[in-house]
């Protein structure tokens, strides 16, 4: 420390200030920067690009000084970048896993050595990330990589892996039928706010399958990332493998997700950035998923058998610390309530004031906090607020309700909002009032009640007498408004591999449809009669089933089903519409919080019961399969036969898989586990009518999911057909709808419905558009095809089975710290 300082060992213990960094590091992060003259360009090829005629955007640190500069990247780069990402895919894919392996560790090793370095950058540009966990994602997704041959081995049927695929699988080698590959060119963006953890998050299990990637990242990870990506290559990850294109706003990672040759793009941010990322690449055919884990409403909760004093001092770094992620919002048990606020004073006494964002925040601050007193809101600050600057103390707003607006949109300054509960069920009902399921913390020492308060919230991490925990062992899916993807742990790695084209066909790249969306599913109609016209010799009339009862459609009208070769009506069926959606998901979403908390051998026994049902009515189902579709009746009977073993299988998946407790490097226990995601809409596809029914059917009520379903406009008699086994079976009555109509007309209301989690959607390049456009707000996972496009879907094929089970659940963590 010699030559760092003059001052004494006295001078430093009397003042009890914080001393300067280590010589060594801040000289190592200001001398890379030096090197690049203070202005970092685009790292391109496994080089840095700096183009002459860029725009350039400015970093600034909290004392105002200029940190450095990043180019902003143009269209040209956009495609110089996307054409360096295709050659390093196949350098990057080219190796073994053990290669690929290797050079994550090294790229850890790397990191270890200059760890100084990447940490006074980190704090330089204000996104604090330790490399100790920088590291470990390193050498965890480095496992990965080691074992991404048997992991998708795994994922394939037995019999239908060749063994040279154990050794390495390389995109240049025929592929077997049914065998997941790589997905390609993925593009990992992130918004300014993000940070640089969760966008390693994203960046380093794609790299460990085998793909490379274009990084658009935020403002303050842009400086990070880039030297990262220079520590890699220098690692001996090959060139073009990992490009960085940094930008102003979000409009370039809108601009390098439409490149034809990306094949996935992942998101990691606020929602506004997600919801204009979803719309620009809305009908490109271009997969996006999104982690919205930056400005959720978060619930921290104290029991009266918490550890007070502990839990205080949690919530404290927690809530008021500079930059953070979330909005914490405490929830104290009555009983406790004046011990908890008495101690909040207490520690909060003499804090500092926080820095905000920026000076126009201090005016969104100020009138939170007079909408809250005027609203009867008591104040528990560290000190006076400052007249007028860019600083607030932090405050905790004591008596705030569920609806306060200061609750509901909270400000971006240091505010606590308090709220109180008497019971349990009290505390799980204002945990689950947030829209967004990203986390909570639980404070008590009551074990039983931590794992009963952890299963009921709907969120995807659970920190027990912690809080902000992560680890990459993990998985972890924001439930509700919070992701439409799992992130960590082993589930985590399967966005990055692109399943069988027999299980799962990706939508053909095409430019997006020139289409008004606020029109669409409002075009001319089949001919509509109505329901009550039923002449003598008239064809069959056929009934929907909405919350365990047959009835016509709300409207009143029915549609005339053609048959096959166009010979004339061969029935009619309801035209459903948004009222008949609006009742089916009332029902549905009554009945479905039951039917998830059932053990999954009760659900088990329930399909297989419901397979019984189909095997009794099984004359029935294929005579209206060769009805409708014209196949033979032994190939009706086939597909019935089909369906039969294919519900007896997803009886015997319910309760194969359930998660585990994986081992953390640090003292504790965790467990991860799979929930249902709730309502699940479906749109059914033309082809296979009654065993992609039940296929689907399958995945989503064995999960705990309650379904509305949309029959095949062109084949809907088999599905309505299938509600007489429906009707005779145990499932409870609406856990199970079915409501035929125009797909288009269907395809909006279930879209607009914000209780539907997730869409299952087949059918045309259109619909497909408009839900990658609409279903942004609440934010719904799609699962997306266009078999007329992509040649539709092989339902016989077993792999579809681990496919959908994944679609059909949302994955929790549970962190239980130990001394």
């Amino acid at each position: 420390m010699a030559g760092c300082t003059s001052e004494t060992v006295h001078n430093i213990f009397q003042s009890m200030e914080y001393g300067p960094a280590a010589c060594s590091s801040t000289a190592t992060a200001q001398a890379w920067l030096d090197h690049h003259s203070r202005t970092l360009g685009l790292f391109i090829d496994g080089k840095f690009v700096l183009p002459a005629d860029r725009r350039s955007r400015c970093f600034v640190d909290s004392k105002g000084g200029t940190v450095c500069s990043t180019a902003c990247a143009a269209e040209d780069d956009v495609s110089q970048c996307a054409a360096s990402a295709v050659k390093g895919h196949k350098a990057w894919g080219d190796l073994s896993c053990y290669q690929r392996a290797k050079v994550l560790l090294g790229s850890a090793s790397a990191l270890g050595r200059h760890g100084p370095c990447v940490a006074e950058l980190c704090e330089l540009c204000e996104a604090s990330c330790p490399p100790s966990s920088l590291v470990r994602l390193l050498q965890y997704y480095s496992s990965w990589a080691q074992l991404r041959d048997t992991l998708i081995a795994n994922w394939t049927p037995l019999g239908e892996v060749d063994a040279r695929f154990r050794v390495k699988c390389s995109p240049s080698v025929d592929q077997p039928f049914g065998f997941p590959s790589f997905v390609g060119v993925v593009a990992v963006v992130s918004s300014d706010d993000c940070s640089l953890y969760s966008l390693m998050l994203k960046v380093l299990p794609a790299l460990a399958m085998g793909n490379s990637l274009i990084v658009v990242p935020g403002r303050s990870s842009a400086p990070p990332v880039l030297l990262l990506a220079q520590l890699f290559t220098g690692a001996g990850l090959p060139a073009g493998a990992l490009n960085v294109l940094t930008g102003s706003d979000m409009q370039l990672g809108a601009k390098v997700a439409q490149s034809a040759n990306v094949s996935y793009v992942s998101y990691s941010g606020n929602k506004p950035d997600a919801v204009l990322l979803c719309r620009a690449t809305a009908g490109m055919g271009v997969p996006v998923s999104v982690s919205q884990n930056v400005g959720a409403r978060c619930p921290f909760i104290i029991f009266e058998s918490a550890d007070i004093d502990s839990a205080v001092d949690a919530v404290i770094e927690a809530a008021f610390k500079k930059k953070r992620e979330v909005h914490w919002v405490l929830c104290v048990q009555e009983s406790v309530l004046d011990s908890v606020v008495a101690r909040l004073g207490h520690r909060m006494a003499g804090m500092k004031c926080v820095a905000l964002q920026s000076v126009g925040d201090r005016g969104l601050v100020d009138a939170a906090v007079q909408g809250a007193q005027q609203q009867g809101a008591t104040l528990v600050q560290s000190c006076a607020a400052p007249p007028s600057s860019a600083q607030y103390p932090p405050t905790v707003l004591c008596g705030a309700a569920p609806s306060s607006p200061f609750v509901v949109e909270p400000s971006p300054g240091p505010l606590l909002p308090l709220m109180t509960f008497r019971s349990n069920t009290e505390a799980v009902a204002l945990g689950n009032h947030s829209p967004h399921g990203q986390a909570a913390s639980i404070w008590t020492e009551d074990l039983t009640l931590a794992l009963e308060t952890a299963k009921s919230l709907s969120v995807g991490s659970v920190w027990v007498n912690s809080h902000s925990v992560s680890d990459p062992c993990l998985p972890v899916s924001g439930h509700k408004d919070g992701s439409t993807c799992t992130d960590g742990g082993q589930q985590g790695l399967y966005q990055f591999l692109r399943p069988s084209s027999s299980s799962h066909p990706p939508l053909p790249r095409s430019s997006p449809v020139s289409m008004d969306y606020s029109k669409f599913g409002t075009a001319a109609s089949p001919p509509i009669i109505p329901e009550d016209s039923d002449p003598a010799g008239a064809p069959k009339v056929y009934l929907q089933l909405v919350g365990g009862k047959l009835c016509k459609s709300v409207s009143g009208c029915s549609i005339a089903v053609q048959s096959p070769g166009g010979g004339g009506v061969l029935a009619h069926c309801p035209d459903g519409g948004p009222k008949d959606v609006r009742n089916a998901v009332e029902a549905a979403d009554k009945v479905q919080p039951g039917w998830m908390k059932k053990s999954p051998s009760a659900r088990a026994q329930s399909l297989y019961s419901l397979a019984k049902g189909l095997e009794a009515k099984r004359r029935d189902l294929a005579a209206s399969i060769n009805v409708q579709t014209g196949l033979s009746m032994d190939k009706a009977d086939e597909e019935v036969e089909l369906s039969i073993a294919r519900l007896s299988d997803w009886a015997a998946y319910c309760d194969k898989v359930q998660g585990g407790t994986p081992s953390l490097p640090q003292s504790g226990s965790a467990l991860s586990f799979p929930e249902a995601l709730g309502v699940v809409g479906i749109v059914l596809p033309d082809n296979s009518p009654l065993l992609s029914m039940v296929t689907l059917l399958g995945a989503a009520v064995g999960n705990g999911n309650a379904v509305v379903m949309v029959p095949s406009e062109e084949n809907p008699l088999p599905a309505l057909a299938f509600i007489q086994v429906l009707q005779s079976s145990d499932l409870p009555a609406g856990l199970v709808n079915i409501i035929s109509g125009r797909r288009d007309q269907m395809t909006v209301a279930l879209a607009n419905h914000s209780v539907i989690k997730a869409i299952w959607y087949w059918g045309s390049a259109e619909g497909c558009q408009y839900l990658q456009h609409a279903c942004t707000s609440p934010m719904k996972t799609l699962r997306l095809s266009c078999p007329k496009e992509d040649g539709g879907q092989d339902w016989t094929h077993a792999s579809i089975l681990e496919d959908m089970w994944r679609s059909a659940v949302q994955w929790k963590s549970v962190w239980i710290p130990t001394a």
